[in-house]
């Protein structure tokens, strides 16, 4: 199982696939398919990686960002990106068919969005910090108002990334403020990220049915997913989304 692949309701033009760690030929600690040309693995390996996942899901170029944990969102990327990227940056948004929005992870949320009529779609690269600074949010209003679209008429996906379960923030102070107290279990010293997620998706004005999930931690399934926080030296998984041509 190299993707979970997810399709939206109500249209097929549309395609999601999240990568697992399996299915390459990368070798130890990026063991084996790890997408990433700047995690330290042999850079053939990646780009076989790479170009297996186009090949695999029937895409026609790599729309590619230097993840930064930020807010930037670039829009209708042009030319090929499999060979690595420095453009800054942590939301992508396009039109074109054949072009694969490519989110790389290894705990952080891949969220992909899409618009009912199927000719618009972006991803977005959430980790904590994004959570923090309700990038989820900020991403759905600049999808909206690029393409001049209503958030209703927008559905969203959010792919396997850390749970409920393994996202410690021993000191909660730290690292958020008292609007997200609601999320923190003080017991455990956990961050529920994906409820976090899901109601700044809908506050954005997504309608909550339209928010869907796939409900897996990659901390706890490390045989299936990259994880960060389980190892620091490890690869990521690359999560497409693209129009079909």
């Amino acid at each position: 199982m190299n993707f979970l692949h997810f399709r939206f309701p109500d249209t097929d033009k549309v395609k999601c696939a999240f990568g697992t760690r399996l299915g390459g030929i990368s070798q130890g600690a990026f063991h084996s398919n790890n997408i990433s040309f700047e995690v330290g693995d042999v850079r053939e390996n990646v780009f076989t990686n790479r170009e297996a996942a186009r090949k695999e899901l029937g895409f026609n170029r790599f729309i590619e960002l230097k993840q930064v944990h930020g807010n930037v969102i670039h829009f209708e990327m042009e030319g090929d990106y499999s060979a690595g990227s420095e453009v800054e940056g942590d939301g992508v948004l396009t039109s074109s068919p054949g072009a694969a929005l490519m989110i790389k992870t290894a705990d952080c949320q891949p969220v992909f969005l899409a618009h009912e009529s199927g000719r618009y779609i972006c991803g977005l690269h959430i980790g904590w910090r994004g959570n923090r600074a309700d990038f989820p949010g900020s991403g759905v209003r600049i999808f909206c108002d690029y393409y001049n679209i209503m958030p209703k008429d927008v559905q969203a996906v959010r792919g396997p990334s850390l749970g409920p379960c393994c996202a410690k923030f021993h000191v909660f102070e730290e690292h958020w403020s008292q609007r997200h107290a609601s999320y923190y279990n003080k017991k455990l010293m956990t961050m529920d990220l994906w409820s976090l997620t899901q109601d700044q998706l809908c506050q954005a004005g997504i309608l909550c049915e339209n928010i869907f999930s796939i409900d897996l931690c990659t901390r706890c399934s490390s045989d299936l997913f990259f994880s960060y926080r389980g190892v620091k030296k490890c690869g990521r998984q690359g999560s497409y989304v693209f129009l079909r041509t």
